[in-house]
């Protein structure tokens, strides 16, 4: 009789390892270690998604098994998209890339799941073919897979193959017309167009012929950003996933494609002395074809007007129809102070770059601003968010008075510009770290009335959602915030601490991992890794992890994160701490 504890069947395989892993364990180790282990996160999710099972995992490889090959080729494909996506903000020496290959054949499968045999072998030879970060399949995935997938097939010719007797027809793919992958929750990778009119603008060129002019080049594409932003009928990429393409050649139609939009808008800022020239173009970024160009100069105190003017033929370009309160503000606003403007533009470029001598240097020049033109509510909104954020992260000596501060700007923001979004996300922000959930839903909730596109307002009601305890309302706010900033991980990780609150370890896990992509150092990330560990019975990773973070602030403090956390229950951080203790890392 027959071994009945294995059998021979066909299925399609998918090999993959890492393109270069020894120099990049050579450069650093740790973080090498680090990016594989959320690599493989990425790697299951889809896996899981495309009816797929991962076989084995050792060292830096992927094998896995699908009843389909339609499945593994959709997972493939959405794999490569989600680990470049997460590359973005990392150097392009220190990327971890992947070589992919899929095979459809027969396979011998044992009782404990293990596959061996031609099949395996094949995939793994196709693997070897692929360029880093790219797929290559064999004659009889394409055949199979034809017509159902979203891809493109390059002939690649007949390659010999290591061990078996006749050479394999292979294929390079690369994403074509078709079905879309499946997106994943926190930041997966697949960004549908909307069907409203969809933007992105990216970061102007300085042309001033001055480095020290780049603040202001980038102030321009802020402004530009934030006025397109409060027109309901557009959908408009927010500030920080546009300037993840500062100072890069791009390719148009694969930025379109990553932020998920149809439009661009690009230009270039030259100014000199108390002139500015502004030169922009809006263009297809589906067929690479521009709608419009036009070049503006001024007088730098009519700043205002350009901005307005250029997000009018944006709106005409578009076809866009407005309501009527967006026609009432979207009126003249007449001239600005250029020296409070500059202080202005100054400090908000301080706040993007989170950090305690940053923040303390932007506080110094929206007072600036204010004290040369004290109506400039933007100014007030941004010392208020420069106040709570220096609170939040225990950063230059901040206390409750700093949050007392800013609550104060906050409302003085309001109250000089009651229509200005941004003044009531600042309000929203701190009353939800004063404990004030309630207002601050309120708050947050006339932001996004304001200004539909505000991906911060989301964010800042999904926080207020998950300090209440509603841990499913506020994961749908992360993800729409993460769909309108889809590069910025600050919303990685809140929707990763909702599914922790939620004990949705798994999804939490690759959440956190996609976190540590993008923001390598980040000490609360590994807190809560770390807390994930131990529930989940992982405790020498839970350690390891501790360790991890103690390395990159060994000021770090529990005890400051239960202070400060704003949750209405505060029993909701017992999760964090229970997992801890389980792993042996508290008393």
């Amino acid at each position: 009789m027959g071994d009945t504890s294995i059998r021979q069947r066909l299925a399609a395989i998918l090999a993959a390892d890492v393109a270069g892993y020894s120099r990049l364990m050579a450069a650093d180790e740790r973080a090498t270690v680090v990016a594989l282990d959320a690599a493989r996160t990425v790697f299951r999710a889809h896996i899981e998604s495309g009816q797929g099972r991962v076989i084995d995992t050792a060292g830096d490889s992927v094998l896995a098994v699908f009843d389909t090959a339609t499945g593994a080729v959709s997972a493939a494909l959405a794999i490569q998209k989600e680990l470049d996506a997460l590359g973005e903000a990392i150097p392009q020496n220190r990327r971890m890339q992947f070589r992919i290959g899929v095979h459809l054949g027969d396979v011998i499968e044992k009782s404990d799941g293990t596959i061996y045999g031609d099949g395996v072998n094949i995939a793994a030879r196709l693997e070897g073919l692929a360029e880093p970060g790219g797929i290559t399949v064999s004659e009889s995935i394409r055949t199979a897979v034809k017509g159902k997938v979203g891809a493109a097939f390059e002939d690649q010719g007949m390659q010999p193959v290591k061990n078996i007797a006749d050479p394999v027809h292979a294929y390079r793919v690369s994403p074509g017309n078709g079905p879309a992958p499946k997106a994943t929750t926190a930041g997966g990778p697949t960004l549908m167009v909307p069907d409203k009119p969809s933007i992105a603008v990216l970061p102007f060129t300085n042309m001033s012929g001055d480095p020290d002019q780049e603040y202001f080049a980038d102030g321009i594409t802020e402004d530009i950003i934030t006025d397109i932003s409060k027109i309901s009928g557009l959908f408009v990429i927010a500030r920080n996933s546009s300037f993840v393409f500062k100072n890069q050649s791009v390719d148009i139609k694969e930025v379109g494609g990553k932020l998920g939009v149809r439009h661009l808008l690009e230009g270039s800022v030259r100014k000199v002395g108390m002139k500015v020239r502004i030169n922009v173009q809006l263009i297809n970024a589906e067929t690479g074809g521009h709608i419009w160009a036009e070049r503006y100069d001024r007088d730098l105190e009519d700043i205002f007007a350009v901005q307005d003017e250029v997000a009018r033929r944006i709106v005409d370009a578009l076809k866009v129809n407005l309501t009527s309160s967006e026609r009432v503000r979207g009126e003249d606003r007449g001239k600005v102070n250029p020296e409070a403007y500059d202080y202005l533009i100054r400090g908000r470029s301080c706040i993007v770059q989170f950090s305690a001598e940053a923040l303390a240097e932007g506080r110094k020049m929206f007072e600036r601003a204010l004290a040369i033109d004290a109506g400039l509510a933007p100014a007030y909104a941004g010392l208020a968010i420069a106040y709570c954020t220096e609170y939040v992260n225990g950063w230059n000596n901040a206390g409750q008075s700093h949050l007392d501060r800013a609550l104060e700007l906050a409302d003085k923001a309001c109250e000089v510009d009651q229509l200005g979004a941004a003044s009531h996300h600042a309000r929203a922000l701190t009353l939800m770290w004063s404990r004030q959930l309630d207002q601050a839903e309120q708050a947050a909730q006339r932001a996004i009335e304001l200004d539909p596109n505000l991906s911060e307002a989301y964010g800042c009601l999904g926080g207020v959602f998950d300090f209440l305890g509603r841990h499913e309302e506020a994961i749908r706010l992360f993800e729409q915030a993460l769909r309108l900033d889809p590069q910025f991980d600050l919303w990685i990780q809140a929707c990763g601490r909702a599914l922790f609150a939620l004990k949705r370890f798994d999804e939490a896990e690759a959440a956190f991992k996609r976190r540590l992509i993008r923001r390598p150092r980040s000490d609360v990330t590994r807190a809560y890794l770390a807390a994930l560990y131990g529930h989940t019975d992982r405790h020498e990773e839970a350690r390891e992890m501790w360790r991890e973070l103690m390395a990159i602030n060994p000021e770090y403090s529990l005890e400051r994160m239960q202070r400060v956390m704003p949750y209405r229950n505060p029993a909701t951080l017992d999760g964090l701490l229970d997992g801890l203790r389980k792993a042996g890392l508290r008393n």
